[in-house]
Order: structure tokens, then sequence, then C-alpha cells
């Protein structure tokens, strides 16, 4: 019998979205590890927020609605409430009701600007890792490094110098001036952009295009490719030495011994001696074009130099999501503290991706 196009809604509903949501769902496993590392976060919340007054959004929700937002490569706010409003999954993995409306997307940033102050996204990165259940799934003596450009949310165009005028002329035809760079020699200490003055002008290499952005690193276990930090600094040619440094240092110095693999870009003299002063056994590839590799014998007559460099690729895994799902190719924050924050929220986000099938796997 065929049915009827039955176009009126009911007058009462009773939708259980415990019931909507399949039982083996990727969400379901995600959502258990983000609300076990939120309620080590509780404290951290508590202190983020007057005991007294209107009460805001529930930052638990805030976190769970911004995984979503990376999850589903959502490109704003706007776009992740309208979502919210009508998506049942959406709904039963933030924890709001079925009659519950969703939230104005300027309180829904206003509110999630407060997280910022209090760190809470390198927090939620080692509360996810901290886990009984997780923890056994991470190596703690071999390591990866590796740094990518994440690009500014500024025009080339603001890039201007750091004497002369911030606006253009009243008659030169608005904000977006037509402008030839060809011939001016710009640099990072005699321009800014106005922007973003925390950007700064950097190309990846020879023949490629300068570009305003920022450097984010990451800090890779070797066993499953998990990242166990991220760091985003100014964009610099030693910036991913100096961040390399920072993030293995909690790990050095241990009785067992300590490995950290890296890309040509780290095999420098300097760099090599600091690992070694930290205990920490350098695993880096070698740069002999037209020069001398500070790696030498003693590192590469070691067949765990070989596996070293083979799995340190598998970071370049973790950045492509991070850039492509996860939106963060060009950020939409400015300022280094809030593309910093959204790059290692991003990097939780991937650990979150991955656990599921990891731990299952493990048994």
């Amino acid at each position: 019998m065929r049915g009827g196009d039955v176009r009126t809604g009911e007058l009462f509903s009773y939708v259980d979205l415990e019931d909507r949501v399949r039982r083996d769902h990727p969400l379901r496993a995600i959502r258990q590890i983000v609300n076990d590392a939120l309620v080590f976060l509780e404290r951290e919340f508590a202190a983020l927020y007057s005991p007294i007054g209107r009460p805001s959004i529930a930052p638990e929700k805030l976190l769970r609605a911004m995984l979503l937002q990376a999850f589903y490569s959502i490109r704003s706010e706007r776009l992740l409430m309208e979502r919210l409003e009508y998506d049942l999954l959406f709904r039963w993995f933030v924890g709001i009701g079925i009659d519950d409306p969703a939230w104005d997307h300027s309180v829904f940033s206003k509110n999630r600007d407060r997280l910022l102050e209090g760190d809470i996204a390198a927090k939620l990165l080692g509360a996810i890792l901290s886990q009984p259940k997780v923890k056994r799934l991470l190596s703690t003596d071999h390591f990866s490094v590796d740094g990518t450009l994440i690009e500014a949310w500024a025009s080339i165009k603001s890039f201007k110098p750091k004497d002369g005028p911030r606006e253009p002329p009243s008659d030169a035809g608005g904000r977006n001036v037509e402008a030839d760079f060809h011939g001016e020699k710009r640099s990072n200490e005699t321009h800014a952009s106005t922007t973003d003055p925390d950007a700064r002008l950097y190309k990846k290499g020879k023949g490629k295009e300068a570009k305003l952005c920022f450097m984010g690193h990451g800090l890779m276990e070797n066993r499953h490719g998990l990242l166990v930090d991220a760091y985003l600094t100014e964009a610099s040619g030693y910036a991913e030495r100096v961040a390399a440094l920072h993030m293995i240092e909690p790990f050095a110095d241990r009785p067992q011994a300590i490995t950290l693999g890296a890309d040509k870009a780290y095999d420098t003299k300097d760099f090599v001696k600091d690992l070694r002063s930290m205990k920490v056994t350098p695993h880096v590839a070698q740069n002999i074009n037209g020069r001398r590799s500070a790696i030498d014998g003693r590192t590469t007559r070691h067949s765990g130099y070989g596996v070293s460099l083979r799995i340190r690729k598998r970071i370049e895994e973790a950045f492509g999501w991070i850039k492509t799902v996860a939106g963060q190719d060009k950020t939409k924050f400015r300022g280094r503290d809030r593309v910093g924050w959204a790059f290692t929220f991003a990097a939780a986000a991937y650990n979150l991706v991955r656990l599921p099938k990891l731990m299952t796997e493990t048994g």
C-alpha cells in the first residue's frame, strides 16, 4: 500500500537522540574519549568563569561543537550553528536537547574566545593522551618532529613599511587598491602586516612565492603516529629547530634511550649537539648537498636510524589532515596566540579521529 504524502508536523513528538545514532557510529567512541578528557579539565574550566552572574554556554559544549567543526570541515561558526539547528547527530554529540535552540553564531564566538585565555587546547590534548586506554598506545622513546606553514589571515597588500602611512589616500580607489610590488624590496625588518602584525613573510624554498604565514610544529610518537605536542611560532629559518628542542625537552634525560627523527632541514651542527646534550639520539636525515652532514657513522650504522627516517614521514599525514580537513591551511584567526590555539586544537582533533580504530585494533 502506498503511503500518503503527509506534510503536517505532529503536535507532540518524543525523540530520544541516543536511539537516533547507530551503535557503531564512529562519533560514539570519540565522544566517550572527549567526555573523559573534559571531566579531567573541570577545574580548569571553573577557573575561567565567575561564580556569579548569568550562566554562559558550557565550555564542554563549546569544545564538542568546535570538534565537529574540525571533523566535518565546517568553515565558519555561522554554518556550524546552522548545522546544529537541524542535525540530530550534531545535537547528540554536543549535548543539547531536541527542543533547545542553537546558539547565535556571534554568542558562540564570544564564548569561545574565553577558552583562548586558559590554554585549553593544549590541556585538552594532554588530557586525551593521559587517559590509560590512550597512554598505552604511545611510544615513550621514539619520536619524530617536523614543521609546516600556516598561511595568515592577511593579504600581501597589508605588508607595508613600518614607518610609512597605514591607510591608502582617500582618492586611491577604496580599501582594495591596485598595487605593483615589482622591484620593491620588502623584508620582515622593514615591513609588517597591518592586518596581522604577528605574521611574517616567508617562502618554503627557492622558486616558491613568499606568503604571510606562521609555522606550526608537531611532535609525533613513532608507534602509532599520534601527535603528542603541537606548537606554533613565527615563520623563520631557525624556528623548526628551536621548536623541536622545546617539544622534546619534557621527554629527554630519561634512563632509556630517546630518538628524534627529522628531515634534512634539522641537519645542523648546533641542533645535533643540543640533542646529544639532552641525551636524545638525533635520527636526522643527512644533508650532504654541497656540505658536510652533522650526522656521522655513530648514528647511521644502527638499523634503528633507517627505521626512524622511514616512520618520520607519517607526520605529514597529520599535517595534511590538520590543513585540509580541519581547515588550518589558511587560518581564520589573527595573532599568534589565537592561531596557535587553533593549530593545537586541530592536532587534538586529529588524534581523536584516529584513536577509536587504534584502540579496536590493539584490543
